[in-house]
């Protein structure tokens, strides 16, 4: 079977997370793809194959030669919330002619708004019908690792390491990591197959934190409130105002940081603004998240103690200085896209992954591709040939002979 048509049935399980849950995985739907995913692993004859109780899927395939390290490869099941997640009516645009391509509700899938998909001209692209997202983020990642497992229990001659294979929930709430058994997952290293355009590995992500700003007002009745009144929202707009607007993620690239404000609420006595702070640099990290509270302070200093707080919770770190002293696991998977004629690049994610927490955790896992564009949205769609590509590409990088 090939990966598309894998990708192509797992699309159709709604798998969206929810950050507002404390259960994991944080939505039962999630445990229905795991459970069908371990029955397929099975029939593969995937060792060991298992779902602990929160909804990991594990297995393995054991070493057909000495010597060799024990490589993880890890996907993701859920899928954003942002947009709606089912039901998927995916389409397969034979020989795409790398123009706009109108869904079937109407929207137009503009390569000079989303100039990646002009890269898929020739291809056979699947898309959706505008309604939904595509859910390629990350099942495209779980169809590749699956096709490319069977690839190598169907070719005893490929000689290989024992493979460590896991599918996580909630990696898009940021808890994909939490209650990954490292330990038991038994590999030396790991990737996660959860990327962008063929070609990339990346091993550079952002540090990335959550701030909850609280303002405290005072309220009181308008007509005599001269001198009394605080009100809460206009002290939150004024902390808003005392960032500056250039470090926004509208505003920048690259390496470059922001804070980003995700949500707001407020009335005359409480406010809440909840910001996500991210930066490549762990200095500059840290100094955003002082400049917050020193923005507290001063308003604090000018309405009165406790008016504002805020509360911050560091979410990951840059893998990047794990993964350098390893650049072996990174020199692998470059000589595994060589092998399958594509050459290798790498920048630093403006996000980040499973793979950056696993890192700390004690697993170096870089993240490789899996041919999707246009993540989170309703113009997602990815490439058969680039989920092809991608599924001999993790062959070759567990394999001995990358020639």
């Amino acid at each position: 079977m090939r990966a598309y048509e894998r990708f192509l049935n797992y699309v159709q399980y709604d798998t969206a997370s929810d950050e507002n849950s404390p259960t994991c995985p944080s939505t039962k739907k999630q445990l229905v793809l795991a459970k069908a995913l371990a029955e397929e692993m099975k029939a593969l004859d995937i060792s060991d194959t298992r779902v602990d109780e929160h909804g990991y899927v594990y297995g393995s395939i054991p070493a057909n030669a000495e010597g060799l390290p024990a490589i993880g490869l890890i996907a993701h099941m859920d899928v954003v919330d942002c947009v709606p997640s089912a039901p998927v009516k995916a389409a397969i645009i034979e020989d795409y002619d790398g123009g706009p391509v109108t869904l079937e509700n109407g929207l137009v899938l503009d390569p000079a708004v989303f100039p990646e998909v002009a890269g898929a001209k020739g291809k056979r692209l699947i898309v959706t019908d505008g309604n939904t997202s595509l859910g390629a983020d990350d099942k495209a990642g779980v169809a590749e690792i699956m096709t490319a497992c069977e690839i190598l229990l169907t070719h005893p001659e490929l000689k290989h390491g024992k493979i460590c294979v896991g599918f996580t929930p909630d990696e898009e709430i940021g808890r994909g990591a939490d209650r990954f058994d490292v330990q038991g997952f038994g590999a030396d290293f790991a990737y996660t197959v959860d990327g962008g355009a063929v070609g990339g590995i990346n091993y550079e992500n952002f540090n990335a934190a959550s701030a909850t700003v609280t303002v405290h007002g005072r309220s009181v009745h308008p007509g005599s409130a001269k001198n009394i009144l605080l009100n809460a929202s206009l002290i939150a707009m004024e902390f808003a105002g005392m960032l500056p607007p250039q470090e926004r993620p509208e505003h920048t690239e690259g390496r470059e940081g922001f804070f980003h404000l995700t949500d707001m609420a407020g009335a005359e006595e409480l406010a809440t603004l909840n910001y996500i702070v991210r930066d490549h640099d762990r200095t500059l990290f840290e100094a955003r998240k002082e400049r917050l509270q020193n923005i507290a302070a001063y308003l604090n200093g000018k309405y009165g103690a406790g008016t504002v707080d805020v509360t911050l919770r560091d979410s990951y770190y840059n893998m990047r200085e794990l993964i350098e002293p390893k650049m072996a696991i990174v020199e692998r998977a470059e000589a595994a896209y060589r092998a399958v004629g594509v050459a290798p690049w790498s920048e630093p994610i403006r996000g980040g992954t499973d793979g950056s927490r696993l890192t700390y955790m004690g697993l170096p896992t870089p993240n490789i591709a899996t041919g999707c564009m246009n993540c989170h949205g309703r113009f997602e769609c990815v490439a058969i040939e680039d989920m092809d590509t991608m599924t001999d590409m993790i062959v070759k990088l567990v394999t001995v002979n990358q020639e």
